[in-house]
């Protein structure tokens, strides 16, 4: 029965870590623009150039 005594505590700290956190991530516009992210997978990225592809000429010799 003594054990309820620190898992009470134990509780309530990690119910007001989530809330801190919950609004921190409010507070920080986490939650502003939800489809943008979902719709960004959808999309390819536009392709990165090498220094090797853009100058071949410059390359080490073998």
């Amino acid at each position: 029965m003594s054990i309820i005594y620190v898992l009470i505590p134990i509780a309530i700290l990690f119910v007001c870590i989530g809330l801190g956190i919950f609004f921190w991530a409010v507070r920080s516009r986490q939650f502003d623009d939800l489809n943008k992210e979902g719709m960004s997978i959808l999309f390819e990225d536009e392709k990165t150039t090498t220094a090797s592809e853009t100058q071949p000429d410059q390359l080490p010799p073998q």
